[in-house]
């Protein structure tokens, strides 16, 4: 498994779920409400070395992630990178996108990319309260979302 960047990302401690192929963390700085982190656990650098087992998982996990992030954020778009430059192992940011701005406990959350591409240089990082409770309810709706 990725053991770097999955700590990079907050690995366990910002953990939603899993799958057998995949992990989903939620982002530590949030470009928009609800980003998350969707990290193949196998070792492998080059989205061409997936296995097929993997690609074939990915569909489950990109399921899940899209339906709890429809509930969560009510997203009017949703963007995943595969940037890599940094982090080399198989990993996407999941960006949901919306026009107008989500607030969560009271945190505002604006897209300040729309209807662009995401302003990943303008993250925020959130509070723990805030962070908490995005995890406690992501958490929850994965599960049910795996139900």
């Amino acid at each position: 498994m990725p053991a770097a960047t999955l700590a990079k990302f907050g690995y366990p401690a910002t953990l939603i779920g899993e799958t057998e192929h995949w992990v989903v963390l939620l982002r530590p700085q949030q470009v928009t409400l609800g980003s998350l982190v969707l990290v193949c656990r196998e070792p492998v650098t080059r989205f061409g070395d997936v296995s097929p087992a993997a690609f074939a998982g990915l569909h489950d996990a990109v399921h899940r992630i899209e339906t709890i992030l429809r509930e969560f954020v009510r997203y009017e778009k949703i963007n995943y990178l595969m940037l890599m430059m940094v982090d080399p192992d198989v990993h996407f940011h999941v960006i949901p996108r919306y026009a107008s701005e989500r607030v969560h406990l009271g945190r505002s959350f604006p897209d300040v990319g729309w209807p662009g591409p995401p302003a990943l240089g303008q993250a925020l990082e959130t509070e723990a309260a805030v962070r908490d409770d995005m995890l406690l309810r992501l958490r929850a709706s994965w599960e049910a979302a795996g139900a």
